[in-house]
Parts: C-alpha cells; sequence; structure tokens
C-alpha cells in the first residue's frame, strides 16, 4: 500500500512537471495582458505603449495593455500578485512600487515574495526646476539662500508620498535645507502652480519641464543620473554639483506571479531585453527622456531591493504619512 502511494505521488509530479514544461515550450498561445497600475497617458502608460508593438510581434501574441489606476499603484499590482503564474498576466511598474512598502502598513501583497521579476526596463532622471521667484539660478545659490532663510522658500509635489515628494525630502536629508512641503493632487496642478509663481522649485519628468524650460518660463537647477540628460544638456547632474545624494530616478519594470515558470520569465526577459536595446524604441524612449536598460531578473531584484531600502530610509526619516 504504501508503496503503492509512493508511486501514484511520484507519478503526479513527474505528470505536473511534464505538463509545466509542455506549457512552457508552447508559450504563448494567446493574447497577454499587460497591467498598467496607472492612467493612461503617464509615463508607465506611456513607455508600456512604446514597447507594445515591438513584444507583440517578437512573442507572436497581442500584448494587451489594461490600466488599472487606483490606490498608488496598489490596486493592479495586487491584481497580478494574485493572478495565476502562467505568463499570461503581467505588471509593469515605476518607482512607486517600490516606495509604497513603506508608505503602507498593509499592503495586499508581498513586493519581493510574491512576484517574479521579468525586466528592469529602462529609468529616467528628474530635474530640479526653479521659478524665477525662487532667486536661483544655480543649486549652489538655491541651497545658499535656502540655508539663509530657513523655511522660506518651498517646494511642490503631485501629493504626500509621491515620487516628487520624496525627491523633495531626499534633497533636504542631503544638503540640511529647510524648504516647506506644498502638496497637490497631481504633478499637473503643482506644475501649474509653479509656473504661476506660487510656490518656488519642484522635482519634474524631464519631458513635462522641457518646454517650459525651452519658453525660459522655468530654470533647472540640477538633474539626477550618473551623467547629464541629452534632452536638457545643460543643466548639471547632482553629483556635478557636489550632491550625489540626491538620487530620486525613476525605474519602469515588468514583473509577473510568483511561481511563473523559469522558462517563461527567461523567454520574456530575453525579449523585452532585446526589444528596449531595438533603435527605433531607444530614438523615442531617449526623446521623452527615459534611458534604456534591459536587464534581466538578477539586475530587477537587485533594482527593487536597493530602492526599498532607500526609500524606506527617507520615509523613516521625514515622518511621511499617506492617509
Amino acid at each position: 500500500m504504501k508503496i503503492a502511494r509512493g508511486l501514484a505521488v511520484m507519478f503526479a509530479v513527474v505528470a505536473g512537471f511534464a505538463a509545466t514544461h509542455s506549457m512552457a515550450q508552447n508559450y504563448p498561445t494567446r493574447s497577454i495582458r499587460l497591467i498598467v497600475p496607472f492612467g493612461a497617458g503617464g509615463g508607465t502608460d506611456n513607455l508600456a505603449r512604446i514597447i507594445e508593438p515591438h513584444i507583440s510581434r517578437a512573442l507572436g501574441q497581442p500584448l494587451v495593455i489594461d490600466n488599472r489606476p487606483g490606490g498608488g499603484s496598489i490596486i493592479g499590482s495586487d491584481t497580478v500578485a494574485k493572478a495565476e503564474p502562467n505568463g499570461y498576466t503581467l505588471l509593469m511598474v515605476d518607482t512607486a512600487f517600490s516606495v509604497n512598502p513603506s508608505l503602507y502598513k498593509n499592503l495586499p501583497y508581498d513586493p519581493l515574495k510574491d512576484f517574479a521579476q521579468v525586466s528592469l526596463l529602462a529609468t529616467a532622471p528628474v530635474i530640479l526646476v526653479a521659478h524665477p521667484r525662487a532667486k536661483a539660478n544655480t543649486m549652489a545659490e538655491f541651497v545658499a539662500r535656502a540655508k539663509a532663510r530657513p523655511g522660506e522658500l518651498n517646494y511642490a509635489s503631485g501629493g504626500n508620498g509621491s515620487s516628487t515628494h520624496l525627491g523633495g525630502e531626499l534633497l533636504r536629508r542631503v544638503t540640511g535645507i529647510t524648504i516647506v512641503h506644498i502638496p497637490y493632487k497631481g504633478t499637473g496642478p503643482a506644475m501649474n502652480d509653479l509656473l504661476g509663481g506660487h510656490v518656488d522649485v519642484m522635482f519634474s519628468g524631464i519631458s513635462s519641464a522641457r518646454p517650459h524650460l525651452d519658453a525660459g518660463t522655468l530654470h533647472g537647477l540640477a538633474v539626477t543620473g550618473d551623467k547629464r540628460s541629452s534632452a536638457v544638456p545643460n543643466v548639471p547632474t547632482f553629483r556635478e554639483v557636489g550632491l550625489g545624494g540626491v538620487m530620486a530616478s525613476t525605474y519602469w519594470g515588468v514583473l509577473a506571479p510568483a511561481n511563473t515558470p523559469k522558462s517563461i520569465i527567461d523567454r520574456l526577459s530575453a525579449e523585452f531585453a532585446k526589444t528596449m536595446q531595438n533603435p527605433e524604441v531607444v530614438a523615442r524612449i531617449e526623446q521623452l527622456g527615459y534611458l534604456p536598460i534591459g536587464g534581466g531578473p538578477a539586475e530587477y531584484a537587485q533594482n527593487l531591493q536597493s530602492e526599498i531600502a532607500k526609500w524606506g530610509e527617507v520615509v523613516k526619516v521625514a515622518n511621511i504619512k499617506v492617509e
């Protein structure tokens, strides 16, 4: 009886392995859903729509973009965490995915354990832009003025806990300046008030800030990243101005549910990497301020661990709370 039971278990294991192997070998046989946990038109959605036709052609099946905004990307992310791990439901996230574990006490998923990393797609520097009312044309002038008049200058953000808020807190931490945080309901209203001269500075995506820089209504103080952005070559990096600790760049990546077969992850990772090296894709995304990476699962896992730890420290020190 024991032998028969043991053989039954063994056959079940072998059958399960064979089924999984067969599924992976034939993958994909139908359309793949890519959940974007933000609304249409944002940075994550734009990147997804640029690479979508290339991934669809490479896999021989449609990559269908499914926008699931809400909860600071938590709703869409949770959908993928609980999806069947068969490679047909994927998630594209930005840095909010790495910040949320520190902002929310009871996330419905574990950002590392409940997902399989597929690809670290791209990064984008952010720029600290200033209105003339700040009376600072350089980063050194801004820091000096803020130190001379603590609490008098302010910075706008897209809301408490947003990447633009955390960038400002990181700046305060690195420089030791005291500037007042002015939160808005989104980066659009924040930028409008900056343009109207109601606030002094804010962190912004380069693509959003560039028209105003070109028009001379705002000027750039510094950009994040290891080198200057080709989109704003005259703006120095924070590292160049002696503030290398201001590392607030945004990262985008693709995830799958945990326990997705490795062969499927490897296939997806390879195709995303090829796409991020495609000259047409590179030209389009660099024009918008993105920098392609195309890193594999291990690189993305390391990036997530590093980003979660970094932003966790910023949130803790600044005592940021999201209601």
